[in-house]
């Protein structure tokens, strides 16, 4: 085999391999929903010969939904929803912070502990609502539609969350 033809099947299966590897680096981050985003304080910790807090944190993932398709309802001539709400779920940042705590409590707590997990987050956008300055067509006036007052309205957002953390005291960092 030439040298050329071995250089180019090694750079194929490198290229093969890291994409995999990417894709298999990426999966775990998608599937949870949420980034986890380090902080590492290793470095200064031996710089300063000191004890530092652990901190970390989970940035969320948007995913987008399917909007809900226009709702028809009897009397009006154009669907109730004129431009539909779009829905995204998503989260809230969450954060994790161990910091010492030289026994200032007693010899059973050595640290103190906040733990805010990533929580779900539902919004939805707003939508737009508007009828005609029409009726529908009236058997009484020969099939003709009637006049009436033009409407429309804007349909509000929605944001749910369910929030939580922990604050604890303990033994350890």
């Amino acid at each position: 085999m030439k040298s050329t033809t071995r250089g180019t099947l090694a750079a194929a299966i490198t290229c093969v391999a890291a994409a995999a590897g990417a894709a298999a680096c990426a999966t775990p981050a998608v599937a949870a929903g949420t980034v986890p985003v380090p902080v590492p304080l290793e470095g200064v910790e031996q710089s300063l010969n000191m004890e530092l807090p652990k901190l970390g944190g989970e940035l969320p993932l948007p995913t987008p939904g399917a909007p809900e398709g226009p709702r028809y309802v009897e009397g009006r001539l154009v669907p109730e929803r004129a431009l539909p709400q779009l829905p995204i779920g998503a989260g809230l940042p969450g954060a994790d912070l161990r910091a010492p705590l030289p026994h200032a409590l007693g010899d059973d707590f050595d640290h103190v502990a906040l733990d805010a997990p990533a929580s779900g987050l539902r919004t939805l956008g707003p939508g737009l609502t508007a009828d005609l300055p029409l009726t529908p067509p009236d058997a009484d006036a020969f099939g003709l539609p009637g006049a009436k007052l033009p409407q429309a309205g804007v349909v509000t957002p929605v944001l749910q969350a369910v929030p939580g953390a922990d604050l604890g005291l303990g033994p350890g960092l």
